[in-house]
């Protein structure tokens, strides 16, 4: 056995704000497995939101822990450091799904010349977008001078790029306006900036008062309203709310404001992870949970494989290109950076126009 060892953080998943660097010895490789170095990762407010959802939709179970205690996935860049696979080759760059860590093992199963998935068995039963890694040297999205907003945005945005091709289907449930809550959010951001550029309908973003003068500057939301707000809004409008925040006083204000004049709410995620939660009964329609690995599915049917990464390509370049003017990239090295921008996080305090790119090797982040 080796004597370098891997650290991961880990946090207790009945109190995320209790947290723990675990370290172990870097274990001889079996037959097709690939050490993956992780070069770098983003830490977000969606991170967040993993563990809020985290037995609910088993993002637990991405990479297990002791009992007890959870890894929290993140979106990172690794490098093949060792490999076992005659398929794979040191050196290589990839992109996926990580622990917050400096080395992970996966049992590799190539799936063509663009991307590698996970096999192990207790990944087998996540959906196919959370255990593939994208062999950056095959994929039409990567660029070297964007990495850190790769990290930062990519996820997100393909979130938002989904969703707005939902709403699209469905005609936009017939709205005149689209509410986003969690208007500061980096996926909020994106949804507000698809809907403005196909000018699907006046887009309101929902947003706490020490962000309310950041989402009015970035120019993609018509009107910008506090949580407490509600009313301001004319009460008449059809409407579409797509929920990034998980407020449930806002989610029972807007229900009951509007009625049957809201035609859908999109549940996408929950930034406000410790705000009260939404009643079980309300007015109008059902809040629908939006999953988006089923949609990807949908759209490979619809578009083809490549059509759909045509698509997704194209809008991507243009709102990465936006975020030039606003996002502020903040690198981070080692267990004591990672603690803070964590907590900095769990507790709502991170500043909308930064992004949080860090990492576990001895090293600062290149």
């Amino acid at each position: 056995m080796s004597s370098a060892t891997s650290v991961t953080f880990a946090v207790r998943r009945d109190d995320w704000s209790q947290g723990r660097f675990e370290r172990a010895p870097l274990a001889p490789l079996a037959a097709g497995q690939v050490r993956l170095r992780l070069d770098r990762f983003a830490l977000t407010s969606n991170n967040i939101t993993y563990a809020a959802a985290g037995d609910l939709l088993d993002y637990w179970g991405f990479f297990p822990a002791e009992p007890g205690w959870g890894h929290i996935p993140v979106m990172g860049f690794a490098d093949v450091s060792e490999s076992a696979h005659p398929e794979i080759t040191v050196g290589e760059r990839v992109f996926g799904f990580f622990p917050m860590t400096s080395h992970l093992v996966v049992a590799a199963e190539p799936a063509g010349a663009g991307q590698f998935v996970d096999g192990a068995a207790h990944r087998r039963q996540h959906a196919l977008a959370y255990r593939q890694y994208s062999r950056i040297a095959h994929d039409p999205v990567y660029e070297p001078g964007r990495e850190d907003q790769i990290l930062l945005l990519r996820g997100l945005f393909l979130t938002a790029f989904l969703v707005d091709a939902f709403l699209s289907d469905h005609d936009g449930f017939g709205a005149e306006r689209y509410v986003v809550g969690s208007a500061s959010s980096k996926t909020g951001i994106a949804l507000a900036w698809l809907l403005a550029r196909e000018s699907r309908g006046r887009v309101v973003g929902v947003t706490a008062p020490r962000n309310r003068e950041f989402v009015q500057g970035l120019g993609c939301y018509d009107q910008v309203i506090g949580y407490d707000e509600v009313k301001t809004l004319p009460a008449q409008v059809p409407t579409t709310f797509i929920d990034h925040s998980g407020d449930g006083d806002f989610v029972a204000a807007l229900h009951h404001h509007l009625g049957d004049r809201l035609g859908h709410h999109c549940v996408v995620g929950a930034t406000h992870w410790n705000a009260a939660p939404r009643p079980a009964e309300l007015p109008g329609p059902e809040p629908a949970f939006f999953f988006a690995p089923g949609e990807i599915a949908k759209r490979v049917q619809a578009w083809g494989a490549d059509g759909f990464q045509q698509r997704l390509a194209g809008s991507w370049r243009q709102f990465c290109a936006w975020t030039d003017g606003w996002l502020r990239i903040v690198r981070g090295a080692g267990p004591a950076e990672l603690t803070r921008v964590y907590h900095e996080l769990l507790e709502g305090r991170a500043r909308p126009a930064e992004g949080h790119v860090l990492s576990l090797q001895q090293r600062e982040a290149g």
